[in-house]
């Protein structure tokens, strides 16, 4: 059977349609985060990037809250984030459950400002564009942490991890429980990497994952040299291709 040109036409436009990448009004359906807009979905290793249009709130109470990031610190923070985010090959990234990335300014939750918020569920990670420079590429992969130890819960066992410390040493019931907080990475280590990895033993996991990640390793500390050898062992059981 013969097609006319307008049907011809008619046919490319309607899959045209149907393989358009994801529509930014129709992401709130995925993660439920109102007011977004894609900022880029030519990844390597398939992340697809959004940000914030205007400030949203989350959380059943609303507690979660973020601003509208400035276009200029949005583009050259985004490089910073592609640069740090690429190391992740697409088939770690499906078993850690991380799909997508939104970039807003001035996260908080409760109040408390906060570099990211991973949920495994929408698979989602939200960074604060304007956190601290100082810190910024270690949070990065501070937050990624989190998303693998929720994905894989059997591998990072609380009570093991503890084990490594010295046995007068106890962890806050939360993050939030504490004012260990500060983020400077100690110049004698003793144990931990940070003040802020005294607060839980979740944080702590995620401070020496993240340190490993930007080349900072423990000298000379054998707590930190366990804990180091439990977080590379146990993401090379997710990914044998993981690279430190």
């Amino acid at each position: 059977m013969i097609i006319n040109l307008m049907t011809l036409l008619r046919v490319i436009f309607l899959i045209l349609i149907l393989i358009t990448p994801l529509k930014a009004n129709t992401i709130y359906n995925l993660i439920k985060i109102p007011n977004l807009e894609i900022y880029d979905l030519k990844t390597s290793n398939k992340l697809k990037y959004f940000h914030s249009l205007k400030p949203f709130r989350l959380g059943i109470q609303k507690n979660i809250k973020c601003l509208n990031p400035d276009k200029e610190l949005l583009d050259l923070k985004y490089k910073i984030i592609r640069k740090n985010l690429d190391i992740y090959k697409s088939n770690f990234l499906k078993k850690i459950n991380l799909k997508y990335v939104v970039l807003c300014e001035n996260l908080s939750i409760s109040e408390i400002n906060t570099a990211g918020i991973p949920d495994v569920q929408t698979k989602t990670l939200i960074l604060d564009i304007g956190f601290n420079d100082k810190y910024f590429e270690r949070a990065i992969h501070h937050e990624i942490f989190h998303l693998i130890k929720d994905s894989n819960k059997n591998l990072f066992d609380e009570s093991i991890w503890s084990k490594f410390n010295d046995e007068k040493f106890n962890y806050a019931e939360c993050s939030t429980c504490t004012d260990k907080l500060n983020l400077d990475t100690y110049k004698k280590t003793n144990g931990f990497f940070s003040e802020y990895s005294k607060s839980t033993a979740s944080e702590d996991m995620a401070e020496v994952f993240s340190h490993l990640l930007i080349g900072e390793k423990a000298k000379q500390d054998n707590i930190l040299e366990n804990k180091e050898n439990f977080i590379k062992s146990n993401i090379l059981r997710i990914s044998d291709t993981f690279k430190f």
